[in-house]
């Protein structure tokens, strides 16, 4: 059950400036008919029940309609702003902004088609909307471990009470290459509630510690890379710049 006192809780917190601002792009997204879903804090808040405060809302749509989403909204007199095509966008009105992504800072979990096949709603700004399934939310947060943002609470929350609706089968599959992520969430949050560890089904334990096993016994790789730049590009700059590790993700510069 989706908790929508939270959800009005959180949606409080906003300035009568930017929840104007939210409800009107919320209004305007649903009219554009351009399929997105609701994630970040406000989805968070709708699966577990927390309540902090967020500076924007987070829109979650497929790559081929992130311009569709950013056109609309510039047609209408907004400002937008790509931050990264890899990723990430913004719409903008004064300091106000929502963001628009379609896949990770890191490009390793993009939004396809199979994200918008469960149906979770909850009322926002007075707006329906739908928001982004347990399963594929954890999988957008399992890559953010930043020095000033962690999303591993988050993870180990969503599962805490999310447990029931999450498709283990799907969210394995979406960390096939980087299983060893997922096992360290799951230890996680097995050291976290130690009474509530048959909460993450055996038959994936057993299947993570057996891939786990199975590695230690084969040799170790011949190239050196440094795949903790999928976590974060700037704590792991030095693995690359000096270390000689190979890079896994890029910085680049922006324009001015």
């Amino acid at each position: 059950m989706i908790m929508t006192e939270t959800i009005r809780q959180i949606a409080a917190t906003a300035s009568p400036e930017a929840e104007a601002f939210y409800a009107e792009s919320l209004r305007l997204l649903t009219e554009s008919g351009i399929p997105f879903l609701l994630g970040g804090t406000y989805a968070v808040c709708a699966y577990t029940g927390i309540s902090r405060p967020t500076k924007d809302i987070d829109v979650f749509c497929k790559a081929g309609d992130f311009p569709r989403i950013l056109s609309y909204f510039q047609d209408r007199g907004y400002g937008t702003a790509i931050e990264d095509e890899r990723w990430l966008g913004k719409v903008l009105q004064g300091e106000l902004f929502f963001d628009v992504i379609f896949n990770s800072a890191v490009s390793v979990n993009p939004v396809t088609e199979r994200w918008f096949k469960e149906s979770h709603t909850v009322t926002l700004f007075g707006r329906e909307v739908q928001v982004t399934p347990p399963t594929e939310l954890i999988y957008s947060k399992a890559f953010v471990q930043i020095r000033h943002k962690y999303d591993g609470a988050d993870v180990a929350h969503l599962i805490l009470r999310q447990h029931d609706r999450i498709d283990w089968k799907r969210l394995l599959s979406y960390m096939e290459q980087y299983w060893e992520v997922l096992l360290i969430h799951l230890l996680n949050f097995r050291f976290i509630y130690p009474s509530e560890r048959d909460l993450v089904p055996q038959w994936l334990m057993d299947e993570l510690l057996t891939r786990l096993s199975e590695r230690t016994r084969l040799p170790v790789p011949q190239t050196r890379i440094c795949r903790g730049r999928l976590f974060s590009r700037e704590d792991y700059l030095i693995d690359v710049t000096q270390w000689g590790f190979a890079d896994m993700a890029g910085e680049g510069t922006k324009n001015d």
